[in-house]
């Protein structure tokens, strides 16, 4: 699978990367063996780069994660993992609810709580470590520090600098579903790569407004996640979800008439989907987070499908993509 640099830290990553908060039973339980397969079907399918989180499952992501990949040869393969919540354990004197209100499907065991100073970051990389079983990560980034932005450039941002020269780390940036906190790491601090997930995708393009530019601008590289909007854009219906809640109907019908217009020219609005953010120089992968080794397959099998121009020709001129918006080029 192609290999793209992200920024100017040497750090290579597949174009396809794996979003592994799914196998951490994202909305409903992933079991052992088949949280396995799918990271398994991702190495087969020759995806290298591997995204990851404490607040996954409360660590249940990375400690999946990196009991398959320690059996894999450590210089073939990039880890990103993040810092901004530390997992404290509870004190036992109730029984352990549910985590669902975070969003995973796994026992409350432990809480969160966000701490984005120095020795926060240095702690949460070494507790990542532990879960993961691996010597190192490549990529440190901090995670939604929306409501923590003092104290995540006065203290985080300068520490993740320290690691990157020390060597513990090799890339370092943040990741946030906001594009405006996330222009600022590009314009005024020197990261390597930043990771915007559900703000660049067919329905909304508001990474496009400062984002992209301030990336490119910088010679830095963008992430993209949530390219089919938490749902909305994989299998647009009745019920279907849009950043992680029911679709508005306005948006729920936008997203139907991208389906026909595609589905018309042969091409499944999942593929249009997955390969609209390479239109922009500043995309160096997109992530998917699939739960199954048959989602893995799907994701790679979508990335090789041909989108002729005409798709993109066909939704301008039906008024559902605007008319200066980049999309890739034919192939």
């Amino acid at each position: 699978m192609r290999t793209t640099t992200l920024g100017g830290s040497g750090v290579d990553v597949t174009v396809l990367g794996f979003g592994a908060a799914s196998i951490a039973g994202l909305y409903t339980p992933v079991d052992e063996q088949s949280a396995a397969a799918t990271v398994e079907a991702a190495w087969d399918a020759g995806i290298r780069y591997f995204d990851t989180a404490p607040h996954y499952g409360l660590g249940l992501s990375e400690r999946r994660l990196g009991a398959v990949l320690r059996g894999k040869p450590r210089e073939e393969y990039v880890v990103s993992t993040k810092v901004g919540r530390l997992l404290e354990p509870y004190d036992g004197a109730d029984p352990a609810p549910s985590d669902l209100a975070d969003g995973f499907a796994v026992p409350a065991t432990h809480r969160r709580v966000w701490d984005f100073s120095a020795d926060g970051v240095r702690r949460s990389l070494e507790e990542s470590l532990t879960r993961l079983g691996l010597d190192r990560v490549d990529v440190a980034l901090l995670h939604d520090p929306d409501d923590h932005g003092e104290q995540a450039f006065r203290e985080a941002y300068p520490t993740l600098e320290r690691l990157r020269a020390e060597g513990v780390v090799r890339a370092i940036g943040a990741g946030m579903n906001q594009t405006g906190m996330l222009t600022r790491f590009l314009t005024d601090t020197d990261v390597d790569a930043v990771l915007c997930a559900g703000r660049y995708t067919l329905l909304e393009q508001a990474a496009l407004d400062t984002l992209l530019p301030a990336a490119a601008a910088r010679g830095k590289s963008v992430i993209i996640g949530g390219v089919f909007n938490s749902g909305l854009l994989a299998a647009p219906r009745a019920g279907a979800t849009y950043n992680y809640s029911l679709a508005p109907v306005p948006l729920l019908e936008k997203a139907l008439s991208m389906h026909k217009a595609t589905e018309a020219l042969g091409v499944p609005l999942r593929a249009a989907a997955l390969h609209f953010p390479f239109g922009h120089p500043a995309v160096a992968c997109v992530l998917t987070g699939p739960r199954s080794a048959e989602e893995v397959r799907d994701s790679v099998a979508l990335l090789s499908t041909p989108v002729p121009a005409e798709v993109w020709h066909r939704l301008r001129a039906e008024d559902l993509l605007p008319p200066l918006i980049p999309v890739p080029e034919a192939g």
